[in-house]
């Protein structure tokens, strides 16, 4: 048995085999404060949405902002994520290639609330948007909706600053549900959904974004709000 991995030795890659157990525990540590940096830039952008939340439930008619969810992905799943894609097992190179380590998705209450809040959340001055991808606008052929942005959040440690990356996912009621279902429903067939299910979930997402229209025009004319371009 390896004294360092508690494998046997002919099952252990010929690059490992000469890890002492101070390196292991050195590469170890590395990966723990990796994920750990991702995990503070994690609490600086819930701290964000945090203080939006509570201005808008004390200051504002109403509060868009419905239900936060936020994960930073196990070392495990960073690592096989890694080797699917043939990323070097290199920090650096696993930073600037996979952008979904830190994630947090943010469920609103209206179509409208998903372009203000990123709007609200993109334009402060130490948020920086790499990337945006808005399947509201432009739904996926399965009819999935949801506005993802990549943004780069510093943060502070005691040997200096750093940019952490972490992507955020803003939906409506209606669109997190769709989601989640299809989510459930790929799982459960192990991603080979039939082709009449895969159809029945293509009507569900258009009838769910038919509703999100319904109830944000409902919303205006509550709040005597007037519709774009009109």
């Amino acid at each position: 048995m390896s004294m360092t991995t508690g494998q046997p030795a002919d099952q252990i890659p010929e690059a490992l085999r000469t890890i002492t157990p101070d390196q292991l525990r050195g590469m170890q540590s590395q990966l723990q404060r990796f994920i750990l940096e991702y995990e503070f830039a994690l609490r600086e952008i819930d701290t964000k949405i945090e203080i939006l939340r509570d201005e808008f439930e004390t200051m504002h008619d109403y509060n868009p902002i419905e239900h936060v969810s936020s994960r930073v992905k196990s070392a495990d799943s960073i690592m096989a994520k890694v080797d699917r894609r043939g990323i070097p097992r290199d920090l650096a190179a696993i930073r600037a290639q996979i952008t979904d380590i830190a994630g947090l998705r943010v469920t609103c209450s209206f179509t409208d609330d998903v372009y203000r809040l990123f709007d609200l959340l993109t334009q402060q001055e130490d948020i920086v948007l790499q990337t945006v991808k808005d399947y509201v606008a432009e739904p996926k052929p399965n009819g999935y909706q949801s506005l993802h942005a990549i943004v780069c959040v510093p943060v502070f440690l005691s040997t200096g600053k750093i940019n952490v990356p972490v992507e955020i996912q803003f939906r409506t009621i209606a669109m997190d549900f769709w989601a989640s279902l299809e989510h459930k429903i790929y799982y459960k067939y192990d991603g080979s959904v039939p082709a009449q299910l895969l159809a029945e979930l293509k009507e569900a997402a258009d009838i769910a974004a038919a509703l999100d229209a319904r109830m944000q025009g409902l919303h205006h004319q509550l709040h005597g709000i007037r519709a774009s371009g009109s």
